[in-house]
């Protein structure tokens, strides 16, 4: 107790030879008013934070709109591109021998139509059917076409003639059933399958088909069946128009990531990274689809948990941002993992020299998340770990060539960070098929060998190491 005693007198004679008397009476009235505040609003931080988000948010948009190139090459989906699909697709059924392709509103109908689930259901899926179906004409020369048609509830026709469906005939086709009628049996019995008296038509349906209605068919006397690796390959392998446009808005998210980073600062919390990641994709029109950002050991569960959000950016933060947008109807998917730049050093002023007083040596209050870098254990660690991911990722990216398989791609990923000993913390498949939908076959992973790679097939290359209770890394790319 005497050593405190000598030491309190010799700081206050220090500060005040230092400081205005004025300057120390304002600064005590302001702590005094912090005080008040802290109680009422929930601590420091909200303080310091709330007077960030709004700088922060501007510099991040500032920065991404300075160059929007990545825009410049990409264009909707032409009509002409629709019929098309759908006319690989009737080569696909013949080489598969069936008889039609039948969906329902939703990705498919979308790659297909340019029809929607949301587009013709804005509310949520009905229990009436709305079905469109593809069946391939041989012509005498051998050639194969498509020829579309759609099963609809009569009072709805109108509806879906207003759609716009790209079609080559001057009226869509439409078989229509009247509220009492069994839908499927009025398909089965329509001018479209009249040639099948003697044998059920086969039928192969989308992947999103529901329950109900593929065994509605079933039991009205159709065949079906999955998916063949014929069919999956239509959409599998990407138009130069696709790729554009997926180019487009993988590269734009990532770039509204990249232009964000430097903005960043100490006492953000994930949420509000979210929200202004989610401002920056959309001011330059993407459409928002999800962000998952998260912090320190919050980024050892690769997709983030339910109680996320709030824990506070520190400059010793590993940060991992898993994001995507839509945009023309296609989807990004990347993820960044990164700390946020060192806080920039202010000159010593009447405030901050008694606010370090009141920080360091009476802890009057919680101190300010503004941690610097610091060689620490934990810190050689991330970056380690930061640098094995990426060399997992590089290994991947070699990998990506016509007829190799799938599982070696991942195979390449895996076995950089086994070596390094992190084998366990890679705890997914290294990567997925990217088009309309964020996720789509073929998936990499090691025991997919069957799938061959093709020229035109997109994937996402996401290795990634996650360390329980302490933090996780993530590189993912298109």
């Amino acid at each position: 107790m005497e050593e405190q005693g000598k030491v309190q007198p010799q700081l206050r004679t220090r500060y005040k030879s230092q400081l205005p008397r004025r300057c120390i009476l304002l600064v005590l009235g302001l702590f005094s008013l912090n005080f008040i505040l802290h109680s009422r609003m929930g601590g420091f931080r909200s303080r310091e934070s709330g007077s960030n988000i709004v700088d922060v948010q501007k510099c991040a948009i500032e920065n991404l709109q300075s160059d929007l190139s990545f825009l410049d090459a990409a264009s909707p989906i032409k009509a002409d591109e629709f019929l098309d699909r759908r006319d690989r697709l009737a080569r696909a059924l013949v080489a598969s021998e069936v008889d039609a392709f039948i969906l329902e509103p939703g990705y498919t109908f979308q790659y297909y139509g340019n029809t929607s689930q949301s587009d013709w259901e804005p509310w949520e899926p009905e229990e009436r059917p709305f079905l469109m179906l593809i069946l391939p004409l041989i012509s005498e020369a051998g050639t194969v076409s498509a020829k579309t048609a759609f099963l609809a509830p009569h009072f709805e026709e109108g509806r879906v003639r207003m759609l716009e469906i790209p079609s080559r005939d001057p009226e869509l086709e439409i078989v229509t059933w009247e509220e009492h009628w069994d839908p499927y049996s009025t398909l089965l019995e329509s001018k479209l399958f009249a040639e099948f008296k003697l044998k059920k038509p086969k039928l192969i349906i989308d992947e999103e088909m529901r329950d109900f209605i593929a065994r509605g068919l079933a039991d009205a006397g159709f065949e079906t069946q999955g998916l063949t690796p014929e069919v999956e390959l239509v959409r599998q392998i990407k138009s130069a128009t696709e790729v554009e446009l997926l180019r487009a808005v993988n590269t734009g998210t990532v770039a509204a990531v990249r232009t964000m980073r430097p903005c960043l600062v100490a006492g953000l919390t994930e949420d509000e990274v979210r929200d202004i990641l989610d401002a920056s994709l959309l001011s330059v029109g993407f459409g928002l689809f999800f962000n998952i950002v998260l912090f320190e050991e919050d980024g050892a569960l690769p997709h983030g948990g339910f109680v996320v959000g709030k824990k506070i950016l520190t400059q010793e933060t590993m940060v991992v941002i898993d994001v995507g947008a839509h945009y023309l109807g296609y989807s990004s998917d990347i993820c960044r993992s990164f700390f946020i730049d060192p806080a920039p050093k202010h000159k010593r002023t009447c405030l901050s020299s008694l606010s370090g007083i009141f920080f360091n040596k009476m802890r009057l209050f919680a101190q300010p998340p503004n941690v610097p870098h610091v060689e620490t254990e934990l810190h050689a660690e991330k970056l380690r770990v930061w640098d094995i991911v990426l060399d997992a990722q590089t290994a991947a990216a070699a990998q990506f060539k016509p007829n190799n398989s799938a599982a070696n791609v991942d195979i390449a990923a895996r076995t950089v960070i086994e070596e390094a000993g992190y084998g366990l913390g890679f705890t997914h498949r290294l990567g997925h098929g990217i088009g309309i939908k964020a996720h789509e076959s073929p998936y990499l992973n090691k025991w997919n060998t069957k799938v061959a790679l093709q020229p035109g097939m997109t994937f996402t290359n996401e290795p990634g190491i996650y360390l329980e209770g302490k933090f996780g890394v993530r590189h993912e790319d298109m």
